[in-house]
């Protein structure tokens, strides 16, 4: 297999990836709290390891994928006292807003999606193991992990214990040993919903859901933590605490991964800030390739700036992929023959395939990979303006190659699979003779020297989103996708 590095944000380095079983690649990432309709900044680690996961599964690991829900939580409760509605129909709402919007921008699905409400006895299990090994203590129905009693704490995110305390902005309880004590169970209030434990009625605190769940499913150890940068402290800080507590094995993740903020303006978008954009009203706007395509075109621990500028420049470039995508879908058509040029075409994918892995293989960087797609694009647009120039002809078995090539970077990053479906016919016969009378008119036209009126043709199906492309064999036209 390929070998690949990754910057671990527990070590401040890049390090090369060696998986916890030869062969596999074990991930779990932190998902949304269902209380709303996920907003740009949600979207983008769950678009970045859907990239990571293709290109793991493309070199050959055998993957597998865990992405919880938090389905009980504060927010959701608030939630749902506010509409007067029960809590989980909340929480099933969002979660079908989810996937309705991941869907729709190609992330494909995780393999497991736990949620907390399912799994409450694993937790109250975890719990009782960390009281049993002195590192949680009960307190009026609350449980609470002693930060004191754990010696890396604080490891990942690079601070002290004295530090945090004279930065935090907690409420102080004289009860807890230390104010930095966490809760891993919360006793029940009114109007919250509850489950019974061996400390009372109650529900679990925040942190204490992904540990319990990343160890059902991926075990003691596993290879990659994934999520935002904002919760590097406390959330996954407190996760380590809770999974090396109780299991006793140091490191329980090998890599953790963590993608940088999306602003606006340069200021972190929030909905506390209420300056976030859900994703649901992007795409009543923009095509789901152009948004999953801005969301790669920045390094994911890369901060990136979202505007609607942004995402223009994102059709222009997905226009230019697509161009070179239907460029070789029309060589295929052309009659097939030895073609020096096309062997040369070919020596140029196989230089931007390798340099395509190489980004890819180096931290997952699909800003360096998508650029070696422009360069392979343009090759290939270089290639069929030769070739359309003249009634030449076509190496299908070098087209053939280099559309594989194409092919695999465009899947990879997850982009423009409709472009390489076959065409829906229905209608394309009256389509096809109605630009015919079209295209003979312009070219009329241009045989009168009536420049303005032949540009005036091209610029209105421009509008309507049809490409006139003039050669010397004639105008081609195209129906633009994106």
């Amino acid at each position: 297999m390929r070998e690949l590095t990754v910057y671990n944000t527990m070590t401040r380095r890049k390090e090369t990836f060696v998986p916890v079983t030869e062969g596999e690649a074990k991930i779990y990432v932190c998902g949304v709290t269902p209380y709303n309709h996920p907003h740009i900044g949600n979207a983008r680690p769950f678009v970045t390891w859907d990239v990571i996961r293709r290109y793991l599964a493309h070199v050959g690991y055998k993957v597998t994928y865990v992405q919880n829900f938090t389905d009980v939580d504060d927010k959701i409760i608030n939630t749902s006292n506010g509409e007067g509605v029960p809590w989980d129909e909340v929480a099933n709402r969002y979660i079908d807003s989810y996937f309705e919007v991941m869907d729709a921008l190609g992330v494909e699905r995780a393999d497991i999606y736990p949620r907390v409400s399912t799994h409450i006895p694993d937790i109250i299990e975890m719990i009782s193991v960390l009281i049993d090994k002195g590192y949680a203590y009960a307190l009026d129905g609350d449980v609470y992990y002693s930060v004191e009693k754990f010696e890396h704490y604080g490891q990942l995110s690079g601070r002290t214990l004295d530090d945090m305390e004279a930065g935090a902005r907690i409420e102080v309880d004289g009860r807890k040993k230390n104010p930095m004590d966490f809760a891993l169970w919360k006793a029940a209030k009114p109007g919250e919903p509850y489950w019974e434990s061996p400390w009372g009625n109650g529900r679990p605190g925040w942190h204490i859901e992904c540990s319990a769940m990343s160890q059902k499913y991926l075990g003691e150890e596993f290879d990659f933590h994934g999520g935002g940068s904002d919760l590097i402290f406390p959330h996954h800080e407190n996760e380590i605490a809770q999974s090396e507590g109780c299991s006793g094995h140091h490191p329980t993740v090998k890599y953790w991964l963590h993608n940088g903020f999306i602003t606006i303006d340069s200021e972190k978008m929030s909905k506390s800030l209420n300056n976030f954009f859900l994703v649901k009203d992007i795409l009543e706007q923009y095509s789901p390739d152009v948004l999953r395509y801005f969301l790669l075109s920045t390094h994911y621990r890369s901060p990136l700036d979202f505007s609607d500028e942004r995402l223009e420049e994102a059709i222009k470039s997905l226009e230019r992929l697509n161009t070179a995508i239907d460029n070789l879908l029309y060589l295929e058509t052309r009659e097939p023959a030895s073609c020096d040029e096309a062997q040369r075409l070919l020596e140029q994918a196989k230089k931007y395939e390798e340099e395509f892995e190489a980004a890819m293989s180096d931290d997952f960087n699909t800003a360096l990979a998508t650029s070696s797609m422009f360069g392979l694009a343009k090759e290939i647009n270089i290639y069929y303006q030769a070739v359309s120039s003249r009634e030449g002809v076509v190496c299908q078995e070098a087209i053939a190659e280099v559309k594989r090539i194409f092919k695999l970077m465009t899947d990879i990053i997850g982009v423009l699979t409709k472009s390489w479906e076959p065409k829906d016919n229905a209608g394309a016969e009256d389509y096809e003779q109605l630009m015919d009378v079209i295209l003979s008119v312009r070219q009329e036209c241009r045989n009168q020297k009536q420049w303005a009126l032949a540009d005036c043709i091209r610029d209105r199906l421009a509008d309507i989103g049809i490409t006139i492309e003039d050669s010397p064999n004639g105008a081609r036209w195209k129906k633009r996708e994106i």
